[in-house]
Parts: structure tokens; C-alpha cells; sequence
């Protein structure tokens, strides 16, 4: 089971927890606000009095899925059979348990030619109401690259991070993906697998590389003091974004149930 707290992590908010379940868990949210996101089967989620049901999918390239907020100092109990991600955030308002459904969960297509990528936005800043906790999806088809041009969430003050990052990868059969992180005290391009998570407390990181062949998921989970979608691109590559002006998006974006690359 993966499992990253701040403690575990070395900083202040975010964690992730993945369940693979067949039958039910109860858990303490404690400090924290947290998500039930199915990443493949569906569940019930019961936490203040309210049961939510979620539909789920089958895997997580077969589209988007509904979801469930718990908040912070609650109990919640986790009832089906699949893999779910728990993102977390150590929060300071106590807000009301909620559902989100699959309808309401914003879909970008990002990109164009090999950095076309597709960003499922179910908990970001605007769309989703969480006190410090911003989670979103990226799917990447085989052989691109996203994350890309590389970028970072931390302020240009030594040691001050606005938000701590969390990627959980999956991909699609048995491949594999590669994931770039560098900045003044890391220089890294690990390989990574399904299930596989790279933290990211500060500087520059992408690409994430699909290898050709197989498609590329991954959960990103962020926290920070303020709720704010803080980025700025690496000058020495933001140039890339101009070139997309004159390409087409990949057609084999969205990912939908029924449809394989």
C-alpha cells in the first residue's frame, strides 16, 4: 500500500494514500481534508452522517470519475472492491463532507504534437471548493511527453516551497515512463512504473515521458500555505509553448472507455 504523509515526506501538507480493497476500511482523516478517488472499481463512502455512492471505472484510462471529499477530524469508511487514491492535505477549516460527479470534472487537452496531454481537473482551484488541497489528472499517450516545458510551484527564496507535489503513476500494460526532476540540490530522471510515486518538495521538474507504446497516468497531489495553482516554466524551454500554435492536438485524446491507443 502506498502511503505519504508530511511526516513521512519531510515537509508540512501534502500525502497520498492508495487502497487496494476488497470489502471496507475505516480510517481517521485526523489533521487532514482528504479525497476518495477511484482509480479503478467503485465504493461507497460514508463520513458525517452521508453515505455517497461513486461509479467509478474500470481503469483510469477509461475516463473520468465521480469522487468524494471528507474533511479534516472526521471518520470515513471506505466500502468496495478496486484501487483508490486518498490524496491529503493537512488543512485548517473544517469544511462539509461533499460528492463530486464525473459530469462536473473539467477535461483539458493540453499541448499540441508530442506534448499533447490530457488533464482531467476534478480538484483544482475554482472548480472544486477544498481548503489547502489541489489534486488533478494528467494522461499521456504513448511516445509524448508532459509536465513539459519543465516548471516548478516554489518561490525563488531559498528553502520557502508554495506547493509540496505528489505524482502517482500508472501505465497502461506492462511499461514503463521516465520522470525528470533538477534544480540547485537534485538532479534526477528516474524510470517509473505503475504505482511507482515521485515527491517533489521544490524546483524544476518535467518532462514525464511515455515511452512509445504505452500510455502514461498520473495523479498529481498538491499542498501549499495558500490554495493557489503557483507555476512558472523553466525560461531556458518556455519556448516550447509557441510551437504548438502551428500543431494539431494528438487524435488519440480523450481517453474514453472502448478506446485503446
Amino acid at each position: 500500500m502506498t502511503s505519504v504523509t508530511p511526516e513521512s515526506a519531510g515537509w508540512r501538507y501534502s500525502g497520498l494514500r492508495v487502497l487496494d480493497l476488497d470489502g471496507a476500511v475505516t480510517f481517521e482523516t485526523g489533521e487532514d481534508e482528504v479525497l476518495v478517488v477511484p482509480l479503478s472499481g467503485s465504493c461507497t463512502v460514508e463520513c458525517d452522517g452521508e453515505v455517497f455512492t461513486l461509479d467509478g471505472r474500470e481503469d483510469v484510462f477509461a475516463g473520468v470519475t465521480d469522487f468524494a471529499y471528507a474533511p479534516r477530524d472526521a471518520a470515513v469508511t471506505v466500502t468496495g472492491q478496486g484501487r483508490f487514491a486518498v490524496p491529503t492535505a493537512r488543512a485548517s477549516r473544517r469544511l462539509p463532507p461533499r460528492y463530486g460527479p464525473a459530469a462536473g470534472v473539467p477535461v483539458e487537452l493540453r499541448g499540441a504534437g508530442s506534448c499533447s496531454r490530457q488533464v482531467n481537473n476534478f480538484c483544482t482551484p475554482g472548480v472544486f471548493e477544498a481548503d489547502r488541497l489541489i489534486a488533478c489528472e494528467v494522461l499521456t499517450p504513448g511516445g509524448n511527453w508532459s509536465s513539459y516545458p519543465p516548471h516548478k510551484h516554489d518561490e525563488d527564496r531559498p528553502g520557502e516551497s508554495v506547493l509540496e507535489e505528489i505524482y502517482y503513476f500508472e501505465v497502461r500494460g506492462s511499461g514503463m515512463a521516465y520522470q525528470r526532476v533538477y534544480g540547485p540540490d537534485v538532479d534526477v530522471l528516474a524510470e517509473v512504473r505503475g504505482g511507482d510515486v515521485v515527491l517533489i518538495p521544490r524546483g524544476w521538474h518535467g518532462p514525464s515521458m511515455a515511452a512509445p507504446g504505452y500510455d502514461l497516468y498520473y495523479l498529481n497531489v498538491m499542498a501549499g500555505p495558500r490554495r493557489a495553482w503557483e507555476i512558472c516554466d523553466d525560461p531556458a524551454h518556455a519556448w516550447i509553448r509557441d510551437t504548438w500554435a502551428s500543431q494539431a492536438v494528438d487524435p488519440r485524446l480523450p481517453f474514453r472507455s472502448g478506446v485503446t491507443t
